[in-house]
């Protein structure tokens, strides 16, 4: 428990700075594949602090190396820096000031709270084993990710362990959580356009309404779930858009639709994908339409390492107390952390960061989307206490 304490006192006296960096952070977003003024702000930050950082990496990202005085292993801890295309509804003084552009996904107190720990690593002038690698990703938010960019960069050459956080509105302040194995879902997307015959609306037998075959489609894709996933499966399929007619008296000709769909397994991602697009062409051929899928392969599911979850349930027991400690719930929302599990053993986790008493009770890409900062500390704490851990096995 000493050097649990240690560290929380070191992290205490960095918190201040965490929430200004945070907060400026969400006051300047940017979106995916567009993080440069980001990126130049960490940069900058790093070398405030004395980090070593390797700017570009994958993209827009920055890979920060802290040096041990003696031999070890290799811990990478991840954070990601991107923004959501979402207008910010909050009022408080550190509200989005782009149009249009907010964190509404906690990105910006990821970000944070990794400056906060290269500013604990930083204070302890190498008096540690090992080298402490720090990556800044961007692009998490939308497909294929920024993390393969970082790894085919060489962001994780040489790394023995890696370890990332989430902090997570919907568990409160005060917890955090995880489970080994299959984690956080494959998120998958589809896009359709269905192809009909336009004409008036008081003449349809003329036509081949494409909102008839639209319609259809919606709920015989509902189908694929309930009739053909083993119930026993974790899946989801969603139509998130569907657009179709231009007014009152005129059948449409087109009807686009896009969405999502959530799995767990290889089986049942592959299962799911064929089904749906065999579903499209027999309902358009049904109507006398057609239509085209464009399918896209996204993350895969997030994998836990069998002994990193075990670390886990230990070092944030001890970190925290048994109580705070939780077994996460499947969690259908993707995360390209996964590909970094596919080469290096490693764990991802969960913070509580959701607390009515600071209105932080709003979901994931909400437009009023805000945490408690504390959880900052804890998520902190989590990670140089895993790294920790794993260096002193």
């Amino acid at each position: 428990m000493g050097e649990e304490n240690k560290i929380e006192e070191q992290l205490q006296t960095i918190y201040p700075n965490m929430v200004e960096w945070r907060r400026y952070l969400h006051r300047h977003p940017e979106l995916s594949f567009q993080e440069q003024q980001t990126s130049g702000w960490i940069a900058e930050r790093l070398r405030e602090l004395g980090c070593e950082a390797s700017t570009n990496i994958g993209g827009y990202g920055i890979v920060a190396t802290i040096k041990g005085s003696q031999p070890g292993p290799v811990i990478a801890l991840r954070t990601d820096i991107d923004a959501l295309p979402i207008q910010d509804e909050k009022t408080c003084d550190y509200a989005s000031t782009l149009d249009g552009v907010m964190h509404a996904c906690g990105h910006d107190a990821h970000t944070a709270t990794m400056l906060g720990i290269a500013s604990y690593y930083a204070s302890l002038k190498g008096q540690f084993a090992g080298e402490r690698r720090l990556l800044f990703q961007p692009a998490e938010e939308v497909t294929p990710g920024g993390a393969l960019g970082m790894i085919a960069d060489g962001a994780i050459d040489g790394v023995d362990a890696i370890y990332g956080v989430h902090l997570w509105t919907p568990f409160p302040y005060g917890t955090v959580a995880t489970k080994e194995g299959p984690f956080m879902a494959a998120p998958d997307e589809f896009y359709i356009d269905i192809q009909g015959k336009g004409g008036h609306g008081g003449l349809p037998h003329e036509t081949i309404d494409a909102v008839i075959v639209g319609s259809a489609l919606v709920q015989a894709l509902q189908t694929i779930v309930s009739r053909n996933v083993n119930p026993l499966e974790p899946s989801v399929v969603t139509v998130g858009a569907f657009h179709a007619g231009t007014t009152a008296n005129v059948i449409a000709e087109r009807c686009s639709m896009k969405g999502t769909v959530r799995t767990f397994t290889e089986e049942a991602r592959y299962s799911i994908r064929d089904r749906l697009i065999d579903i499209v062409d027999k309902t358009a051929a049904l109507y006398g339409a057609s239509a085209k899928t464009d399918y896209r392969i996204g993350y895969p599911p997030v994998v836990n390492d069998a002994d990193e979850a075990a670390r886990f349930f230990r070092v944030a027991g001890e970190a925290f107390g048994s109580e705070a400690v939780q077994v996460s719930p499947l969690i259908m929302a993707g995360e390209d952390f996964a590909y970094y599990l596919k080469k290096v053993k490693g764990c991802f986790m969960f913070v509580g960061a959701g607390n009515p008493a600071c209105e932080a009770v709003y979901p994931h890409h909400h437009p009023k989307f805000d945490i408690d900062e504390r959880s900052m500390l804890y998520s902190a704490k989590l990670m140089i206490s895993m790294a920790e851990d794993f260096v002193g096995q």
